[in-house]
């Protein structure tokens, strides 16, 4: 009897190693793995109650949602994971593995055509905008991130752009001496220039304190990005002037995106369309809604370009497509002014 319930108990005991093993393979194997939720760090530098903040969050619900699970989006908003200095870097790097930076944010990094975007005036309505983000154009820009180990999403809307200052800017020489606020891009240091103005390119995370000490005289934002950041509490004239447009690329670290398995990424494109329509429908409601808020706070004071100031403004501004010409590239200039003219609008 000794013998036998030795045996029996030897056998256990091997068989319980044999599971035990099994168990450690199998926590290491790829199916296991694949268990495990896929990390998506979606990092942006705005308030959640903007328009991006907004969609990065309807995003994150849609492609929990379609992946049911099989991915985790966790947003990061207002800079809390990387200034917009340091965040391109950071996807490249693979440490975040999405963004949705505005697209000023490419011509540091070497796509200088992405600036096109920050020429004045180049898009005279919203149907011209979509023309461009939806069509060639805008797909042959995201053409040219890929080697940089970037892949482009989509375009998100913020809206046109109005002026701030501690001055009425009313005419162009209103913009004499003023330091105002840019991001890094050649083409917004060369509008402000042509304002005689002197450009201060600082990330959008120093932008109030530097308003509220005196670094910088004034900027051009949306309003929803002027109220959330509270910059209507540190400016004392806003001018709406719709001279220029904001707008983001959601863009993914190459490398992780093409590694994701093929439904996931067909569940993420079907999830990112639908939180694209969601921003972009919003974003002008957010912007309205803003400037009635700013309006509301008595703290600025709002002013509308009369016919005759909006033309003078135009015409100092419109320089500025000829001088950045062979920056961002004449024939991506003439080509968006194909879109002007297929949408009816004469450019000149």
């Amino acid at each position: 009897m000794t013998k036998t319930r030795f045996s029996i108990t030897r056998r256990t005991i091997r068989a319980a190693i044999a599971i035990s093993g099994l168990s450690v393979l199998a926590l290491h194997s790829p199916l296991a793995c694949a268990q495990q939720p896929i990390v998506i760090k979606f990092s942006h530098v705005v308030a959640n109650d903007t328009p991006k903040g907004k969609g990065a969050e309807r995003f994150k619900e849609l492609a929990e949602k379609a992946t049911k699970g099989r991915v985790k989006v966790e947003v990061y908003p207002n800079s809390t994971l990387y200034k917009d200095k340091e965040e391109l870097e950071a996807l490249q790097l693979g440490s975040v593995q999405m963004l949705a930076p505005s697209l000023a944010k490419f011509g540091p990094l070497g796509a200088k055509e992405f600036e096109v975007f920050d020429l004045p005036y180049i898009f005279p309505n919203k149907e011209v905008l979509k023309r461009v983000t939806e069509g060639p154009v805008g797909q042959g820009l995201f053409q040219k991130l890929e080697s940089k180990g970037i892949k482009g999403l989509a375009y998100w809307d913020n809206g046109m752009k109005v002026m701030t200052a501690n001055r009425p800017l009313h005419k162009v020489s209103d913009f004499r001496a003023l330091k105002m606020r840019i991001q890094s891009s050649k083409v917004l240091d060369e509008q402000f220039r042509a304002l005689k103005a002197n450009p201060q390119v600082l990330a959008f995370s120093e932008v109030y304190q530097a308003m509220q000490t005196g670094v910088v005289d004034g900027s051009e934002n949306t309003p929803s990005n002027v109220y959330t950041q509270k910059m209507h509490e540190v400016q004392s004239n806003l001018t709406v002037s719709d001279h220029g447009y904001i707008g983001y690329a959601v863009i993914v670290n190459k490398k992780f995106w093409d590694a994701l398995p093929a439904d996931v990424r067909t569940q993420l494109e079907g999830a990112m369309k639908e939180a694209t329509v969601y921003a972009n429908t919003i974003a002008q409601k957010e912007n309205d809604d803003a400037l009635a808020a700013i309006k509301a706070s008595g703290k600025t004071k709002v002013y509308y370009l009369s016919d005759d100031e909006k033309a003078e403004w135009r015409k100092a501004l419109m320089t500025v497509h000829k001088s950045m010409a062979a920056r961002v590239g004449k024939d991506l200039i003439d080509a968006i002014y194909k879109e002007s003219e297929a949408a009816g609008v004469k450019v000149n």
